[in-house]
């Protein structure tokens, strides 16, 4: 953990050893290097190797902490100044509030600006958000989709209406309130408990291959917007237009002090994230997961396909 010097009153010289201790901590938090971290999942690993690729291009030293762990991990290691800045999503910030039944978490601007108050309290800056929304949604194989003409949740409540629909989901998704039972009150369908497979994790790519591939019966699964599969396994995403789900759209968070000590990061960083649409997002990440490409090559080669580093 490092002290933010910028919080530290001025008096004249630091005296005696508190004093002295004081200026060596500030002085190594100059020297050292910015720790880029993320969590354990393929988009962490994409973005969070984004963020590093640009910091880099800056000419500032970087250490990596990708894949360190779950949300948990990774924010209590930001809070602390383990790491200085990873790739959070800005739903998430229902529940680092407590706040989940606030209806702004449901909308992307609404929720960006809560939670980029709320942690500016707390010394972290959220930079801009990429435009790319990569909640909980429901894909059904794609040739159910095309042949009953599917595309949104409210097709999908029609679909479960008719008996058409064998959904492979986490526990967690047909428990939580504020997942499918969200979609069940906002577009008046109920999917009865006999034609869902629960599954106890929460690995959106075992569910997205039930549905493309008919496991167990199944046509429809639990999927993340941005998952990179999911063209690949011809499955339709079922569009939100109630905005039935919470918005989780991923940008850089990072401590305060980083942010006053390389005031150039957020303008390298901003119109990076600014270009990630769901679109490209499923692409890149469908490059790792679906092609085996390594994360950081598939980041390096956008980047700078882009001009955004040299």
């Amino acid at each position: 953990m490092f002290l933010r010097s910028a919080g530290l009153p001025r008096r004249g010289l630091l005296a005696g050893a508190a004093g002295l201790a004081l200026l060596r901590a500030a002085r190594a938090g100059e020297g050292r290097p910015v720790v880029v971290a993320s969590k354990s999942d393929t988009e962490g690993a994409l973005t969070g190797s984004m963020i590093a690729l640009c910091l880099e291009d800056l000419g500032i030293p970087v250490e990596r902490r990708l894949g360190l762990g779950p949300t948990l991990i990774v924010r209590t290691a930001l809070l602390a100044g383990e790491i200085d800045v990873y790739p959070e999503y800005t739903g998430n910030g229902a529940f680092f509030t407590g706040t989940e039944s606030d209806p702004v978490w449901k909308e992307a601007a609404g929720a960006y600006e809560t939670i980029r108050r709320a942690d500016a309290a707390r010394g972290l800056v959220w930079l801009p958000r990429a435009p790319a929304n990569n909640t909980w949604l429901i894909a059904v194989r794609g040739s159910l989709a095309r042949r009953e003409n599917l595309v949104s949740m409210a097709d999908f409540a029609g679909a479960v209406h008719r008996g058409l629909i064998r959904l492979a989901a986490s526990t967690e998704f047909v428990e939580s309130p504020a997942a499918l039972p969200s979609f069940e009150a906002a577009y008046g369908f109920a999917m009865p408990f006999d034609r869902i497979v629960s599954l106890p994790g929460g690995d959106t790519a075992v569910t997205a291959r039930a549905a493309a591939q008919g496991i167990s019966g199944v046509n429809a699964g639990m999927v993340y917007g941005t998952d990179g599969a999911l063209d690949a396994l011809d499955l339709a995403v079922m569009t939100d237009p109630k905005g039935a789900q919470i918005v989780y759209e991923v940008a850089p968070v990072a401590r305060q002090a980083v942010i006053g000590r390389y005031p150039a990061i957020p303008g390298k960083l901003g119109p990076v994230f600014a270009g990630l649409d769901a679109a490209t997002l499923r692409r890149l990440n469908a490059r790792i997961t679906v092609d085996g490409e390594v994360a950081e090559a598939v980041a390096r080669r956008f980047l700078r396909e882009n001009g955004q580093i040299g």
